[in-house]
């Protein structure tokens, strides 16, 4: 059988698992729907709170980025990686033993104030609504390749999936169907990757691959490296943004996770607070098997891609490349009308003046969208029709599970924190179940719309929602965890400095002509975060320090959530 009829069984297949499983699991109350009933088992959860973790960005673009960027993508990797051990050392037992549903939730009720809640709503929605964005694309990148359709149908297809089981099933439909899917996404992800490493450097295990010589006795990043300086790019294994860049977008994806809403509500789900302790372990283990396998399938992929189609005839490319031309998501422009595909660094003058012209080079004729990558690189390296099929249906589980948890943020500060904290404080449940389902419907039809017109690629749309989230979320959670003196008009007063500063550098140099020659301290829009994290904690305790102590009542709070004893008995409330 083809590729096209491999992905259709195998992609139908697991789309029929997860549509089985939403109706098996759907939810019959607001409990079940915010938090699953608050009794998944830790390993579920673990799998589940992976593969909420591991959305396109992840599985789809990670891996895209690091092949182009090569060392300068690291960032990502440690970022995320640490940025999860962060929220299950510091954050997730704490907010689970408070007990509240949404992180809103627990800024309204920790800092006693409305006006806290709603910008910490208005704070998770802006959040949840850049990265959903990111996985929309992502849905529609996959989808587009796997029908064989343009990418906006690809987004639509994708919304009207995502729309039928997180509106039917909520947390708990969502829980166990993504259960299903970290199954098939990290099946999807080490399949081809093993295969790859077998055949470039004939080693089974591609973390060890990465390090492995080719059959010519190259070291397989020294090739790398070779191939990047031939064609006017930089060593694959150099950081070339600068190391202060490089820190602080690691750093921001790093205090970012620690303050995604869809992440952390997460840790409700399970019965107990030690059992939010085991399942965030079970967690940490289930990423690992892809983050560090991503490395490998990077520089598998960026060796193969350039050995393939530089300076061959397009009349001669594989199959492959003409199916993704479809999509448009790759290009060949060819320019200098020699029927010839030439790839190369044209904004390196040095290059250009030469090398590139004195060989009647015009520029630069191959355009590859980095989130292709991973799910080209199995047609690339030529591998059997069911393996790419494989990918595609990984690629999907990935991006529809991810996309499935932000939609129930942003569902759960509508109906929970606006609602029924808020506005209509005596709605009944079965209301409330319908304003969140209502919600969720509302935010797909608006994350579907941005994923047919994203703003970038997936993993540097998903990294501007890590850096909102460090400059808003990180610092009003970890300081009302941690300090008793921290009041309500410090941590308002320091997440609305931090969202409009960080959101106003973002948009300037992304949107209103700003140039990377202007970066303050050469920070990056995606490393900015960092910076915002630090001028809402410098306002919010200043503020705190000049403006009336919390309540006895709050102090006390704070105080008895910090103890361990007796933490595995608390429950919901």
């Amino acid at each position: 059988m083809d590729a096209q009829t491999w992905t259709y069984i195998i992609v139908g297949a697991t789309f029929m698992l997860y549509i089985g499983v939403a109706i098996w699991a759907r939810a019959g109350s607001t409990k079940d729907f915010y938090v699953a009933g608050g009794g998944v088992h830790p390993i579920a959860n673990g799998m589940a709170t992976a593969a909420d973790w591991m959305s396109a960005a992840s599985f789809i673009s990670m891996a895209g980025l690091i092949s182009f960027m090569g060392y300068q993508g690291s960032q990502y990797l440690m970022g995320w990686t640490g940025g999860y051990v962060l929220l299950a050392l510091l954050l997730a037992p704490y907010l689970r033993k408070f007990g509240k549903f949404t992180v809103p939730d627990f800024i309204g009720e920790r800092y006693y104030s409305q006006t806290a809640r709603i910008v910490a709503v208005i704070c998770a929605l802006f959040v949840s609504f850049t990265y959903v964005v990111g996985q929309m694309k992502g849905v529609g990148v996959a989808f587009s390749k796997f029908l064989d359709v343009p990418f906006h149908w690809g987004v639509i297809i994708g919304v009207g999936i995502v729309f039928f089981y997180a509106v039917l099933g909520g947390m708990k439909g969502i829980t166990y169907t993504q259960v299903a899917q970290f199954c098939v996404l990290i099946f999807a992800y080490l399949v081809p990757a093993i295969f790859i490493s077998i055949i470039m450097v004939d080693n089974p295990i591609p973390q060890l691959g990465l390090g492995g010589t080719l059959e010519d006795g190259t070291a397989l990043l020294t090739k790398l490296d070779e191939l990047s300086t031939e064609l006017g790019f930089k060593e694959y294994t150099t950081s070339h943004n600068g190391k202060v860049d490089l820190f602080f977008v690691t750093a921001a994806l790093m205090l970012g996770t620690a303050g995604l809403p869809h992440v952390i509500v997460r840790f409700f789900t399970v019965p107990k607070v030690a059992d939010a302790r085991k399942s965030a372990g079970w967690a940490l283990l289930f990423i690992a098997l892809l983050y560090t396998t991503a490395p490998a399938v990077a520089a598998f992929a960026r060796t193969n891609l350039i050995e393939t189609v530089n300076e061959k005839e397009y009349a001669q490319v594989p199959h492959w490349f003409k199916t993704w031309e479809g999509t448009g998501l790759l290009a060949f422009d060819d320019k200098n009308g020699d029927g010839i595909i030439q790839y190369y660094n044209d904004k390196n003058e040095d290059y250009v003046k030469n090398v590139a012209a004195p060989k009647g080079w015009q520029g630069n004729e191959l355009t590859v969208d980095r989130d292709i990558i991973v799910l080209a690189n199995p047609e690339i390296a030529n591998l059997p029709a069911w393996v790419i099929a494989l990918v595609v249906a990984g690629g999907l589980a990935a991006a529809l599970s991810t996309a499935a948890g932000l939609l129930l943020v942003i569902s759960t500060s509508v109906s929970h924190d606006l609602l029924k904290k808020w506005l209509k404080p005596d709605i009944s449940p079965e209301k409330e179940l319908m304003a969140a389902r209502i919600s969720i419907a509302v935010a797909v039809v608006i994350a579907g719309y941005f994923g047919i017109n994203p703003p970038g690629f997936v993993a540097q749309v998903v990294a501007w929602a890590f850096g909102l989230a460090a400059a808003s979320f990180f610092p009003a959670i970890i300081l009302g965890i941690f300090s008793k003196r921290m009041n309500m008009q410090g941590a308002i007063s320091g997440m609305i400095v931090g969202l409009v500063f960080t959101g106003s550098y973002i948009v300037y140099f992304k949107y209103l002509g700003g140039t990377s020659n202007q970066y303050w301290f050469g920070i990056s829009p995606e490393g900015i975060g960092t910076l915002g994290m630090l001028v809402n904690t410098c306002v919010a305790l200043i503020v705190s320090r000049f403006t009336p102590a919390p309540p006895v009542s709050v102090q006390e709070m704070v105080e008895h959530i910090r103890i361990p004893k007796g933490a595995g008995d608390a429950a919901i409330h």
